[in-house]
């Protein structure tokens, strides 16, 4: 646990020089859209899990995969180097976290706020504005919602906003069940 949290400070640290890179070259909206893509990449490719994740490819041959990726990508100049430096600094593992971070900290700027929504099937068009609605009036602030399903979660829906878990899932609900039955 302590690892993450280090990696995640690293991450943040790097999101926070790219961040005001890129405000400062006018590129926020093209870096951001490459992290997104990224991070979707990520989420997709179990050979880019392992790519990040084992210590069998040295920093080298992660900065070159990456590289390649961001080029076939056609990523803004300012994600390549960056990229490249998080590679050349042995802190490829710290790439997820800096996406994290550098998306909070665009949010911020933008006067938006981030909410990851999960699910366990796709959501309808009109379910997402109703969230987005309902968010709206709680957070008092614009969220930008980004979904995912998970089937694991039974039915119902999750929705983290920053360090916030509101967990209104089926399977959360027949956990605290389960748990209180035990306890009788």
């Amino acid at each position: 646990m302590a690892d993450d949290h280090k990696a995640t400070d690293v991450g943040a640290r790097y999101a926070q020089a790219l961040f005001d890179l890129a405000v400062e070259n006018n590129e926020l909206a093209a870096v951001e859209a490459d992290l997104k893509s990224i991070k979707a990449m990520y989420g997709e490719s179990k050979d880019l899990r392992t790519l990040f994740a084992s210590p069998a490819f040295t920093s080298a041959d992660k900065g070159a995969a990456l590289g390649q990726i961001a080029v076939r990508a056609g990523f803004a100049d300012t994600t390549r180097k960056f990229i490249g430096l998080l590679a050349a600094n042995g802190r490829v593992s710290a790439l997820m976290g800096a996406i994290t971070s550098f998306a909070a900290l665009s949010a911020a700027y933008r006067g938006v706020v981030a909410a990851e929504v999960t699910t366990a099937i796709p959501m309808t068009a009109a379910q997402t504005d109703g969230l987005a609605s309902a968010l709206r009036l709680s957070l008092g602030k614009t969220p930008e919602i980004e979904t995912r399903v998970d089937p694991a979660i039974l039915g119902g829906v999750k929705v983290r906003v920053g360090s916030r878990l509101y967990d209104a899932s089926l399977k959360s609900k027949l956990d605290s069940l389960k748990f209180a039955l035990k306890r009788a």
